[in-house]
């Protein structure tokens, strides 16, 4: 019976995509430039994001970005599952130097920082949640490097991610509410190159960097179980 539904599913995800690729003629330009001048033309006065990628990402298509997000959450539940009955095996690892601490101790702060400024002003300058989060959880790696004993609370990891997520749905449901679709910038746009402007889109990438480096970091976490 369980064979006899995978082939079930097999011919239908094949039927789809089969039809799906033969409404697009192979090798035909499926670009619009029209979108794409749109976005450019309109996309500071209708977002107020002076950053087109971010304004494209976060609110044009911001439920494809919610579906990267999950994506990443899956992966690291994924990964955690894999490793669970590996955690506490201990292997012999050569313990850092006395500059590799020192100087762990010292850029860890400054890293975190930059991590969050990265997501913070993310509608302003290059960048955004998931650069900032990679940032952050690089700075976390930094001292499990540095630190044989170091350990970061699941709890606290589990609480922040959850926050982030939750933020970045209810974002978008409010923008169902208030406006016309989801994920709509419903928030004052403020004024252009401001920290305080883009409506929602800084909330929506102070969350994806909150849940990315909470994620990542769980990674890094999950991983160091292993050998401790």
């Amino acid at each position: 019976m369980k064979k006899v539904l995978a082939l079930a599913s097999l011919a239908v995800i094949g039927f789809v995509l089969v039809s799906t690729l033969r409404l697009v003629p192979f090798g035909v330009n499926k670009m619009n430039p029209q979108v794409a001048e749109r976005y450019l033309r309109e996309g500071v006065a209708r977002t107020g994001s002076v950053n087109i990628v971010t304004a494209i990402v976060v609110n044009y298509r911001g439920f494809d970005t919610l579906g990267e997000v999950t994506v990443l959450f899956l992966a690291a539940t994924g990964l955690g599952a894999v490793l669970f009955d590996k955690r506490g095996k201990r292997t012999q690892r050569t313990p850092a130097s006395l500059i590799v601490k020192s100087a762990a101790l010292i850029l860890f702060p400054l890293i975190v920082l930059l991590g969050a400024y990265v997501f913070v002003h993310g509608h302003l300058t290059p960048g955004g949640g998931f650069q900032g989060g990679v940032i952050i959880a690089t700075g976390f790696l930094l001292m499990y490097m540095a630190f044989r004993s170091y350990d970061v609370s699941h709890t606290w990891l589990m609480a922040i991610e959850s926050l982030a997520g939750t933020t970045f749905v209810v974002l978008g449901l409010l923008g169902l509410v208030y406006g016309r679709s989801f994920l709509y910038n419903f928030l004052p746009l403020g004024t252009a190159n401001a920290v305080f402007s883009a409506g929602v889109i800084p909330l929506i990438y102070v969350a994806i960097g909150l849940k990315v480096g909470s994620e990542l970091t769980g990674i890094l976490d999950h991983l160091m179980e292993t050998i401790r």
